[in-house]
């Protein structure tokens, strides 16, 4: 069997992604138990100089979108980076996923060898699709998704590696 870099492309986004979503369904529980909205999570941040929550999931969607779509020739869909709800920032990642998800893998048949470039600031990266995936993409997208992470941790939300990893009961086995 082989790998195709849709596989990995679409299975480390899609669960990132999906990742995201469990994580601020524990954040909104843990701030209504808390008798606070959800929203106050918005615009939190771990240092004054990072981006806040809604930065970081801008990221992680603006990511998943872009590599999709750099790496199948594609248009990704413009999503404006306006959110200011927790709701806003939970539907991004819903729409974001399914775009990924709608995604036929024909669309990345040649993507390994495609030529991709990304704009950075004065320069411009050029990478190979399976470089830019492997190099580029995983690399930066999982940054933002634990720095998401460590935001609503570091806000007192219960979270563990087991709920990064999407670790739930039905891949715990007795030993």
């Amino acid at each position: 069997m082989s790998v195709t870099l849709q596989t990995v492309a679409v299975t480390s986004l899609t669960r990132g992604l999906k990742t995201l979503l469990l994580l601020l369904e524990k954040a909104k529980a843990h701030a209504e138990a808390a008798g606070t909205s959800p929203d106050a999570y918005v615009e939190a941040r771990l240092f004054e100089d990072m981006l806040p929550l809604s930065g970081q999931i801008q990221r992680v969607s603006d990511t998943a979108k872009g590599a999709v779509a750099r790496l199948t020739g594609l248009d990704a869909p413009p999503m404006a980076d306006e959110e200011k709800t927790f709701a806003d920032l939970q539907d991004r990642i819903a729409r974001t996923l399914a775009y990924v998800e709608s995604v036929p893998a024909s669309a990345f048949d040649g993507a390994e060898t495609r030529e991709v470039t990304v704009p950075a600031g004065p320069f411009t990266l050029q990478f190979t699709g399976l470089d830019y995936l492997l190099e580029f993409v995983i690399p930066n997208f999982q940054f933002h998704v634990v720095t998401a992470y460590d935001i609503l941790r570091h806000k007192g939300v219960p979270l563990g590696k087991r709920d990064f990893l999407g670790i739930g009961p039905e891949r715990l086995k007795a030993a």
